[in-house]
């Protein structure tokens, strides 16, 4: 019978582990702050509303606002009214946004593509199909 504290125990040093790793690290670390909020408007193809880059993140709106404060003092976002609904604002990039976005989607392909390149081909391909099929099945699981 399977004891999955067990597996729990060794998933959590084997990722501990991983994330020591140099590549790993700066993956983890670029997964937060501005430059997460810089590739989630670049990935909704250059404008996206702050309320869904807080649910992106998970983190409260008022942090999102100081956020996306910083990046429009950097030159890096732009806010407009949406013509459609005037209580919404419309973040987008700025081209040096769009430049340092590209520039960061790059830098973590490669970092990642390494990563995997590690495993070989056919673990490779195991582990991105396991990882995104537990992305989803935790998404809607009901975290206590």
């Amino acid at each position: 019978m399977m004891n999955y504290m067990e597996l729990a125990e060794k998933y959590l040093q084997s990722m501990f582990l991983f994330h020591k790793l140099r590549p790993q690290k700066r993956i983890t670390e670029s997964m937060q702050g501005e430059l997460f909020v810089l590739q989630s408007v670049y990935q909704h193809e250059g404008e996206i509303v702050p309320s869904e880059i807080s649910k992106i993140m998970g983190i409260s709106s008022a942090r999102i606002a100081a956020t996306l404060n910083s990046l429009e003092k950097k030159g890096l976002i732009t806010r407009q009214i949406d013509l459609n609904d005037r209580r919404r604002i419309i973040i987008g990039l700025t081209q040096a946004g769009k430049d340092m976005a590209e520039k960061h989607h790059e830098f973590l392909m490669e970092d990642t593509a390494t990563l995997l390149s590690l495993l070989g081909e056919d673990d490779a391909v195991e582990f991105v199909r396991i990882t995104s099929k537990f992305a989803e099945l935790s998404k809607d699981t009901d975290w206590k």
